[in-house]
């Protein structure tokens, strides 16, 4: 439960009561109960500073700023919409809304116009937000011939008015052909349950109706007032469900007293409507809201990259790899400061041992078993025998893991002058193995040139493909973002593709 209490933003949580005896489990305090804490231990209760600082931010100026984003036009509005609109000021927003995102169904209803037909209009100030009132200028519509909606030529002085007002029209129409077609009979019902009578009785012991007799004019429009009130806040709907707006706009025609010649004597005095230059911005103006939001951005992307290190989504990623599995499955290395993973060379040697088998005449009795296989000249006679004479020879796990890498090395060249090969970042020459720095394989001969291979900068790949992954993402959840945002790591945002958005806008 959120409060403004002194002007300070305030903050009680569910499980605060004020009594011992309340169950812990309960929703939380009633209102009363709130603001009994609030009175007596408002220190507990007062939101923290990044809080309030952030809330404050977003309602400073208010509730002055609330005038400004209003917009007030005139619109040439059939007698009940301006009559529905004066009981209800909001319900211009689902009408805006209904004809925005009007489909060809919808316009069905749109033909006839039985709930507000185009007979009796009048001129009226309505009262918009700026952003449903540029939604409803900006949509080019024209009405169907069956409706009875004609619009004046565009030169007309009131033109804008009479194409606000239709289309304003087609919204309130589309609200009702939507609603529940609830029967006269049902609010009837609800008029005359003891609920209203009690609800009458008091309104008339505190002279709500200032003494007029019962049947004349101000008697019958106090009623009917009592009447939409009763309605809409004593009663309750059946289901929880939010009331529709037509349902609403139907039970206010009911209840509400139309006066068609007071609404045209009005019509002839209307206050001036707002200017809508607001919506026309010059590239002038462009440019200088750019300038103000760069102004109050925060750092730019350029300056977190310039700060970010790519070390660490390399050594993240090697950690999350290098981590020890359960049987419960890997798990996310959350921590930074865990210690960097060791490698024992004589650990790793000893389980190799065990897998290959360091005997020689293991390995060498092996190869005679397959000798049946194959059918040997005398040449590979010659070199078999040449080998069985070490088979005495102790072969060590040092020179087994030489040959191991020997012949990747002869793979590495053979790969090099590939696509393959060409499609890894490897150290540049002189380079140590920990720096960050390197180059591209930029031809097929470079290789050849240096009689030793440049070894793979294997973090560099690390990172340069994590980073095309993401850049790939467009903003999106996927795999990279996924990952490393689990182990902690964010990626900034990337600095090029927003100055080149940026410059394009511009």
């Amino acid at each position: 439960q959120v409060f403004f209490y002194k002007g300070e933003l305030h903050i009680i949580p569910l499980s605060e009561t004020d009594e011992e005896d309340c169950d812990p489990w309960a929703a939380g305090p009633t209102i009363s109960q709130a603001l009994a804490l609030l009175s007596s231990r408002s220190e507990e209760f007062l939101a923290a500073e990044p809080i309030r600082t952030a809330v404050y931010k977003r309602i400073s100026g208010y509730p002055e700023k609330i005038q400004a984003s209003f917009h007030r036009a005139h619109c040439y509005l059939p007698a009940g919409i301006v009559a529905v609109l004066r009981q209800r000021p909001s319900l211009v927003a689902p009408a805006v809304q209904a004809f925005y995102l009007r489909d060809p169904v919808d316009l069905r209803a749109c033909r006839s116009f039985r709930t507000f037909p185009p007979d009796e209009r009048v001129m009226a100030v309505v009262t918009f937000t700026k952003c449903l009132y540029a939604q409803l200028v900006q949509q080019k519509f024209a009405p169907d011939r069956r409706s009875g909606y004609t619009l004046p030529l565009p030169s007309h002085p009131q033109y804008k008015a009479y194409e606000l007002g239709m289309k304003l029209a087609h919204g309130f129409e589309i609200l009702c052909s939507k609603c529940s077609k609830a029967s006269p009979d049902s609010k009837r019902n609800v008029l005359s349950g003891p609920l209203w009578e009690r609800f009458l009785s008091s309104l008339k012991e505190k002279h709500y109706f200032k003494g007029e007799m019962e049947g004349s004019a101000k008697y019958l429009e106090l009623l009917h007032m009592a009447e939409d009130y009763f309605q809409q806040s004593v009663t309750k709907p059946e289901s929880s469900v939010e009331v529709n707006p037509g349902d609403e706009i139907l039970a206010l025609l009911q209840t509400t007293t139309v006066d068609l010649k007071e609404l045209e004597r009005e019509a002839a005095c209307l206050p001036p409507e707002d200017d809508d230059s607001w919506l026309e911005i010059t590239p002038d103006d462009l440019d200088q809201m750019l300038k103000e939001a760069r102004n109050e951005s925060p750092p730019s992307s350029s300056e977190e990259e310039r700060k970010y290190d790519l070390e660490a989504v390399a050594e993240s990623m090697k950690a999350f790899v290098s981590k020890v599995s359960t049987h419960e499955g890997a798990e996310m290395p959350w921590s930074s400061d865990e210690s960097h993973v060791t490698f024992d060379v004589d650990s790793f040697t000893k389980a190799l041992d065990r897998i290959l088998g360091a005997d020689s005449e293991e390995l060498d009795s092996d190869d005679l078993d397959e000798e049946q296989e194959f059918d040997f000249s005398d040449e590979d006679d010659e070199d078999f025998d040449t080998e069985n004479q070490r088979e005495d020879e102790k072969v060590s796990p040092n020179e087994l893991i030489g040959s191991l890498k020997s012949y990747m090395n002869e793979m590495d060249r053979e790969l090099a002058h590939t696509n393959v090969g060409k499609s890894f970042t490897t150290q540049k020459k002189g380079a140590s193995s920990g720096n960050a720095t390197a180059s591209q394989n930029t031809g097929p001969d470079s290789g050849a040139e240096d009689p030793e291979l440049a070894p793979v900068d294997v973090d560099m790949n690390l990172v340069a493909n994590l980073l095309e992954s993401y850049s790939a993402q467009s903003g999106l959840a996927g795999p990279t973002s996924n990952i490393l945002q689990s182990m902690g790591v964010y990626l900034p945002e990337n600095a090029d593709r927003v100055g080149s958005a940026k410059g394009a806008a511009e």
